[in-house]
């Protein structure tokens, strides 16, 4: 039997979240993936199997921005950038999916500043 890795119990968790968190066209669904140096999100909906906005550190708009500053402060900033692209499509109510990471540190802040700039979850 193999030995399990980080990247494939993560993946376990993500699919016990995704049993039960599914985005509607009334309330898509905020997916989130943290990479070792950058940080994803989109908002998707499920339904139609779509990705309706999405945000991330590798942006150019928010790259030259994010430089210099801590992958907590980078992950703040696609939060917001995340919920002002959502309402400039007229999204405010997301469901958030943390993709099997911890609710803590980048995540938290990326979700924190998603729910600063307005969107409802």
């Amino acid at each position: 039997m193999a030995k399990n890795t980080r990247q494939e119990a993560r993946k376990r968790r993500h699919a016990r979240v995704r049993k039960n968190v599914s985005g509607t066209t009334d309330r898509p669904r905020l997916n989130v993936y943290r990479g070792v140096t950058e940080i994803y999100a989109q908002v998707i909906n499920d339904l139609d199997g779509n990705t309706l906005v999405s945000a991330s550190t590798i942006d150019k708009e928010l790259r030259a921005t994010a430089e210099g500053k801590t992958k907590t402060e980078q992950a703040r900033m696609v939060g917001l950038a995340i919920a002002e692209r959502a309402k400039a499509v007229g999204i405010s109510k997301v469901v958030f999916d943390r993709g099997g990471f911890r609710y803590i540190g980048r995540v938290k802040a990326l979700a924190d500043a998603a729910r600063e700039g307005g969107l409802d979850f």
